[in-house]
């Protein structure tokens, strides 16, 4: 009898989708529990600025695992690292939770960064699944998972606040929901189709390794950084990846504790809009997805631009608006931000970074544009939650518009290097 196997392509991405939504369950949970964690240990010492330097040194050690796990995953395997992750979140997860604020930094530290051998996994695996002219529109859908994930996340999390559950007992919820997650995705999720019997598709003419003639070659472990690290065009994206993961990482950590105190919303309130800017960033990747494979690598580069000059405007509505009050402009605002930042970077670290590698490097690729990106977010985290801190909300927005306005002067530099435009009909 003749075995079904074409949804097994559908089955890969839907598992990496769900499996790396689990991953947000195990890092949202330090964002939407901050308020708690402050409420119960300020008279311990610890302040946002506190939180900021553990969620600092947390996106450090996330960072140098970019580095490290891409280039592993291009030589041992995409699946191996992205259960590798699901594994450590879980326990660092639960170590978080029973211990207080001297176990916050090495728990935070170790959570970090063994999730960092997640999203390298799931680049590597679909550049041996799917064709190069449909890189934009499967990195779309499977970059709901850190989008619709965190949304979700956020959503779930901040119900179990509103329904009195403790900091701790977040902690534990989200290791649990993600050890069940765990168990089908080692079943399901296989390295490459010819595991499961079916063709692999051609590799991508444009990646840099054909260009160095190693596209067919076992890769060896430095072998796999000279051509991307000789490649002008890399540097452009890692320098965008910077100004963009500074600003996300700001969202990410610090929009509840903003609309909390800023706003005037509560706790769980704060935490249920905070998903906002996540959920439009979802609706974002799509749209941007789509049409990246439609118009190519100049087009990608002109929707980043064009996100960022956008989103300028919105950080400076925040940072010298008159917005006392306005609750609900404040939150359209994120939302909005959300909307025009998202798509664009989920670029970078997904479609570009497939077409720089092909098969053969984009992990390696993906890690160090994110790694690079997520030094950027080290400075958010410190730097961000002193500024609140110190001086208020209004200048930490103007430095993040700064930022956006900066790194659309290196959109544009990229654009005006990649703008042959090659439209897909």
């Amino acid at each position: 009898m003749k075995v079904e196997t074409k949804p097994w392509p559908a089955w890969t991405v839907a598992t990496m989708i769900v499996g790396y939504a689990g991953y947000y369950l195990c890092r949202s949970h330090f964002s939407v529990t901050k308020p708690l964690i402050l409420e119960e240990f300020r008279g311990a010492g610890v302040t946002k600025e506190t939180l900021g330097i553990v969620a600092a040194w947390g996106t450090a050690f996330y960072a140098v695992g970019k580095f490290f796990f891409g280039s592993l995953a291009d030589v041992f395997g995409g699946r191996r690292m992205f259960l590798l992750g699901m594994v450590g979140a879980i326990l660092f997860t639960l170590l978080f939770g029973v211990g207080g604020p001297p176990l916050f930094l090495a728990a935070w530290i170790g959570n970090r960064s063994v999730q960092a051998s997640g999203w390298v996994g799931m680049i590597k695996v679909t550049s041996r699944w799917f064709g190069h002219s449909t890189y934009g529109r499967v990195m779309g859908f499977i970059s709901l998972s850190y989008l619709f994930g965190d949304f979700l996340s956020r959503l779930f999390l901040s119900e179990l606040v509103s329904q009195g559950v403790g900091w701790r007992g977040i902690f534990f919820a989200s290791a649990a929901v993600l050890a069940v997650i765990f168990i089908p995705a080692s079943f399901i999720l296989r390295d490459r189709p010819s595991d499961r019997g079916l063709p692999e598709p051609a590799e991508n003419p444009d990646s840099v390794f054909v260009e160095d003639g190693q596209a067919e070659v076992k890769p060896r472990l430095f072998d796999l950084l000279r051509p991307l690290l000789k490649s002008q065009a890399f540097w452009t994206v890692c320098a965008l990846s910077f100004g963009f993961t500074f600003m996300r990482e700001t969202f990410n950590d610090w929009t509840p504790t903003y609309l909390h105190e800023a706003a005037g919303l509560s706790t769980e309130e704060a935490g249920r809009a905070s998903s906002l800017f996540p959920l439009f960033g979802g609706f974002s990747v799509i749209a941007v997805g789509f049409l990246s494979d439609r118009f190519g690598k100049a087009g990608r580069a002109l929707i980043i631009a064009g996100g960022l000059a956008l989103a300028t405007f919105g950080l400076l509505a925040l940072g010298y608006g008159d917005l006392k009050g306005h609750t609900v402009l404040v939150v359209g605002l994120v939302a909005a931000i959300g909307f025009v930042l998202i798509g664009p970077y989920s670029l970078l670290a997904g479609a570009i970074s497939l077409g720089f590698g092909g098969k053969r490097g984009s992990a390696t690729a993906a890690g160090w544009i994110d790694g690079i990106g997520y030094i950027g977010g080290i400075l958010s985290g410190n730097l961000i939650g002193s500024i609140a801190e110190h001086q208020g909300w209004a200048p930490a927005f103007r430095v993040l518009a700064l930022t956006a306005g900066l790194s659309g002067v290196v959109a544009l530099f990229y654009w005006a290097r990649e703008r042959t435009w090659r439209v897909i009909l």
